[in-house]
């Protein structure tokens, strides 16, 4: 059953409503083809394309020369039991729509009754490269440039649509055409013929309706390389190959030199070299560029010599025959080249004769043996080891000191201290995250709303970031990503618009980026992803809870904290002394680098929630089951409507944007589950 939206349209000839649908995949039940715009009715499952519900205005037909005195009469429902369901005139099934004699019981499909309804319309139009009449109509999908809703012609014998500005183009059923010198190219449009290859025998896409074709040999082009971008039949110039290219427009199996990548059809060749490309963008591939998996530039080289390569994009074998990117200072570090010019790791500047800057990437100067000033902080910083500081939180990973070595602010007054491995994170790096060089900061929620990293989606009070938007864990993984939930390493993706992947721990489906293993379908988020795998929780248990990457149970598993199910296939937290299981957001909560006193915006502070009373979130009306709560303290003006208490950032966003169902973050276990709580 398809999903409608309204208004409701009401049509001669059926006897329900219908309502108009807007996909890519319509079955019409008049020309029996899957595109477009149309009509669909829920209860008897009838569609069709708003181009072809022109029938719905001739509900009746008495001048057909098969059946003359009788009324035909248009139907939606399929032919009647009582009789054949064939065309009584072709003998091919008359599916859903129809006409029908009730006094003869006997029935037309529609392209039988198409002829009829062309031959005798004054409206239609005979093109002269189109073996059939086609009908004015609006075209909802163009055969040629692919745009929509515009005053166009339709053929319902072959489902053909043009708009009436592009039939002009065509005033001309032949042409000759440079990369097909010998013969003229002559133009089709009902698809190319059965005994040729189907696609573009240049591009290799899909031609469709409309395609120039040769049938000496067999050759065809679609409209974008006949027409609207002929490519060239030499390449000169090039940064790949000293010498000339020419084109050689024939179905031809063989390996690109520049990209390492099989072939089919019309490589570009220096016969001088035995040098063979398959795509122009191999042909025109930079010199020398920076790709955001890597610090250094790297250059495009052919061969890439002999070696063990892999891609430090993809993690797929180079074969060293072929050409690649390399870089000159990590002598085992190579990109295919079409991963290192992919847009979501190449800015797309070449650096071919463009100096290269030394860069500051340091994140502090050592004014001795035990002090150093970091760019990050006013004063300078100790060198520390020793006990003291073990509960004291890293000012920029916001975790506790423990006993690791450490830099403190040498000001008495001044609270700042530093892991000494924070202290060390670079000012400037790359990474797959985005296309632009990160910057290392400070990340400070002063502003009026929020801000979240926009990997993991998980909004932050304090620590260090890097760029703009993305946080220390999250800008800290590195490909290929190694976790313990599967056998296989994980790669960074990128998701293309109107594509998902559900992360196999929470059950998300995420349409941005995610980090996965493609061969065996199996996705995380960078939420989940970086999971600590051991977490302490005071204020709860002395022992250190581990993540548990669910398991199958028969028996019902219950969160201690929120004491609410948990369901045992997800993943949770469980301590492997006292057996009990943990919702992950019970134990982490939804704010990343919480501490007490942080603050996610203005006027809303994050506070332990460490006393006897817990307090009532001013949102789902529970009592905050977490670790920290979020309290509203004031600013500028006073707003009632927020003075009190939300157990999690998810609350606090719905309780401002009321209605809104869209959050950057999950909805806690206790608000979907329980009762309010006075």
């Amino acid at each position: 059953m398809h999903t409608a939206t309204f208004p409701v349209f009401k049509f001669r000839g059926h006897e329900h409503d219908l309502f108009i649908v807007h996909t890519i995949s319509l079955q019409c039940d008049a020309c029996d083809r899957r595109t477009g715009v149309g009509y669909v009715c829920n209860e008897c499952d009838f569609s069709i394309h708003h181009s072809c519900a022109f029938l719905f205005n001739i509900p009746e037909i008495f001048d057909h020369p098969s059946h003359v005195g009788h009324c035909l009469k248009l139907l939606t429902t399929g032919a009647p039991h009582h009789t054949d369901p064939t065309c009584h005139l072709c003998g091919t099934n008359t599916k859903s729509i129809l006409y029908h004699c009730s006094d003869c019981k006997l029935n037309l499909d529609i392209v039988c009754i198409s002829r009829h309804i062309f031959s005798s319309s004054q409206d239609h139009l005979l093109v002269p490269w189109h073996h059939h009449p086609i009908q004015i109509c609006y075209a909802d999908i163009c055969a040629f440039c692919n745009g929509g809703n515009e005053l166009g012609c339709l053929c319902l014998l072959c489902g053909f649509k043009i708009h009436l500005t592009c039939v002009s183009v065509f005033d001309s059923p032949e042409i000759t055409h440079p990369s097909h010198v010998r013969h003229p190219l002559k133009l089709l449009t009902d698809g190319a013929p059965i005994y040729t290859d189907p696609r573009c025998h240049i591009c290799g896409e899909d031609t469709r309706h409309l395609i120039y074709h040769c049938d000496i040999c067999k050759f065809n082009l679609d409209l974008r390389c006949a027409i609207k971008s002929p490519p060239p039949v030499a390449l000169s110039n090039l940064k790949v190959h000293e010498h000339t290219l020419t084109l050689m427009p024939r179905l031809i199996s063989f390996v690109c030199d520049a990209c390492g990548t099989e072939g089919d059809r019309s490589p570009y060749i220096c016969v001088q070299c035995d040098f063979m490309i398959f795509h122009q963008k191999c042909a025109q591939l930079p010199r020398v560029i920076h790709v955001n998996h890597h610090d250094h530039r790297v250059s495009y080289k052919y061969p890439l010599g002999p070696g063990e390569w892999r891609c430090g994009v993809c993690w797929e074998e180079i074969d060293w025959s072929y050409g690649a990117y390399s870089c000159s200072l990590c002598p085992n570090y190579a990109i295919h080249s079409l991963c290192a010019t992919r847009k979501d790791v190449w800015d797309g500047k070449e650096l071919d004769g463009v100096p290269e800057e030394v860069e500051d990437i340091e994140p502090f100067k050592r004014n001795d043996d035990n002090t150093i000033t970091h760019f990050t902080h006013e004063h300078n910083l100790m060198s520390l080891n020793k006990d003291g500081e073990e509960s004291s939180l890293c000012g920029a990973c916001v975790r506790p000191i423990s006993s690791d070595t450490f830099y403190k602010c040498s000001e008495s007054y001044c609270k700042f201290i530093l892991h000494e491995t924070c202290a060390n994170l670079r000012k400037k790096k790359r990474h797959f995250l985005s296309l632009e060089q990160l910057v290392l900061s400070q990340w400070k929620n002063y502003d009026s709303f929020p801000r979240w990293c926009d990997a993991c989606l998980l909004v932050c009070s304090e620590g260090f970031m890097y760029g703009a938007m993305f946080d220390l864990v999250c800008s800290s993984i590195d490909v290929p990503f190694i976790h313990g939930s599967h056998p296989h390493h994980l790669l960074y993706l990128k998701l293309q618009d109107g594509h998902f992947k559900t992360c196999q721990s929470c059950g998300i489906d995420h349409t941005k980026v995610v980090l996965g293993c493609v061969k065996c379908n199996y996705f995380l988020d960078f939420r989940c992803a970086t999971l600590p795998l051991t977490v302490r929780l005071p204020i709860y248990d002395d022992h250190p809870l581990t993540l548990c990457y669910g398991e199958k149970a028969s028996g019902k598993y219950w969160c201690d904290i929120c004491e609410r199910e948990t369901k045992p296939e997800t993943w949770f937290y469980t301590c492997l002394d006292c057996g009990v299981t943990l919702h992950i957001l019970c134990v982490l909560g939804d704010i990343r680098y919480a501490k007490p006193g942080g603050k996610i915006c203005e006027g809303f502070e994050l506070q332990l929630n460490s006393s006897s009373t817990r307090p009532i979130c001013l949102n789902c009306r529970c009592r905050c089951p977490g670790t920290f709560f979020i309290n509203f303290v004031g600013y500028g003006e006073v707003h009632d409507d927020y003075n009190g208490f939300f157990c999690s950032f998810y609350c606090l966003k719905s309780f401002i944007f009321r209605g809104s169902t869209e959050y950057h973050t999950m909805c806690p276990p206790w608000v979907k589950k329980l009762e309010p709580n006075t």
